[in-house]
């Protein structure tokens, strides 16, 4: 068996080398392993630093492919890679996502299996302590039904083939990770106990725009498959928000605001992929 990574890279020469330190320092998994990082309209040395770790993958064993594409785009990126990889295992990594020792290793041995099958680890959002508002708005956002139950899935998630199968290339849509769970009922999403560092996005006014690009992100599968949503988890099996928000009061404020913000037409941008850094 081949397990695939896949990581679009678009500028992204800040944050690889930390992802790819991370994921090569990953335990031994069943079978072969491979990478294939999709440098996508990149202007910077992304490519460069991503060529510069082909000789610590082979000397794990792994292999290493770069790819090289003049035009920009995730969802571009994403069918590139798929196109170039070779593993029954695929795993979709964000670039400035930083996974633990035993992620690769769980998520290949869980999707090892011939029905569709969809995965991923338990993230670890992180927050820097200079950010007071981005600290209580993720305390409390990380009580919320997406948080606290299924699979979230944001910056890694993974299937195997079986699953892929279920649709073509993939659309030009805002949500990619979105569009991947839905393709599976809560029953085929596996949740493994590793876990992963995903930094939450910092400063109100990248703040407010990311969170409402991941709105409009839903809204617009639930407009193009909304047969997808019946595969949405249950949202109503955590305490009520009065009584999260009388815990932590505090919490609840900083969430609120970015939330009534998200709904005033303030802070706006045209870019349908404004990024949180």
């Amino acid at each position: 068996m081949i397990t695939s990574v896949l990581i679009p890279a678009h500028n992204e020469a800040d944050y690889l080398p930390v992802c790819l330190d991370a994921l090569l320092a990953s335990d031994p998994a069943e079978g072969e392993v491979e990478v294939v990082i999709i440098a996508n309209g990149c202007t910077d040395t992304t490519i460069e630093i991503a060529d510069g770790y082909r000789p610590h993958a082979l000397s794990k064993g792994w292999g290493w492919t770069v790819l090289d594409l003049a035009e920009g785009g995730k969802l571009n990126a994403w069918n590139a890679g798929e196109m170039a990889a070779k593993g029954e295992v695929l795993i979709y990594l964000d670039a400035d996502v930083l996974v633990s020792p035993p992620l690769v290793a769980e998520i290949a041995a869980v999707l090892s299996v011939d029905a569709p099958r969809y995965a991923s680890g338990r993230p670890n959002v992180t927050v820097s302590n200079d950010d007071a508002l981005t600290r209580h708005y993720t305390r409390f956002w990380l009580t919320t039904p997406f948080m606290v139950h299924g699979v979230p899935g944001f910056g890694v998630f993974a299937m195997n083939r079986a699953g892929r199968a279920r649709w073509g290339n993939w659309p030009d849509i805002i949500s990619d990770d979105t569009f991947a769970r839905l393709n599976f009922s809560p029953e085929e999403r596996l949740s493994v106990p590793a876990t992963y560092d995903w930094p939450m996005i910092e400063g109100f006014r990248r703040l407010v725009q990311v969170r409402r690009r991941q709105d409009i992100g839903v809204a617009e599968i639930e407009t193009r498959y909304p047969a997808l949503m019946a595969n949405d988890d249950n949202h109503d099996r955590t305490e009520p928000v009065w009584r999260r928000a009388l815990r932590d009061p505090v919490a609840f404020v900083a969430f609120a605001l970015v939330r009534l913000t998200i709904r005033l037409p303030v802070l706006r941008s045209d870019n349908r992929w404004v990024r949180g850094r």
